[in-house]
């Protein structure tokens, strides 16, 4: 079984959920950001892990 997926900014499983988005940071590209579609229409904040990058600006 896979890893469900967790948005990076609420933490809620949005595994197969409409509306999310997956990406690699903007600016290392080295972690994976998970959005929820609550999260995106909301603009809530997410920070890399691996540089420290916060966004959405």
């Amino acid at each position: 079984m896979e890893n469900p997926l967790i948005c990076s900014s609420c933490k809620k499983r949005i595994t197969n959920t409409r509306g999310s988005a997956v990406f690699l940071c903007p600016k290392c590209g080295k972690e994976e950001i998970v959005r929820c579609d609550d999260c995106r229409k909301t603009v809530v904040k997410y920070v890399c892990h691996s540089c420290g990058f916060k966004g959405p600006n």
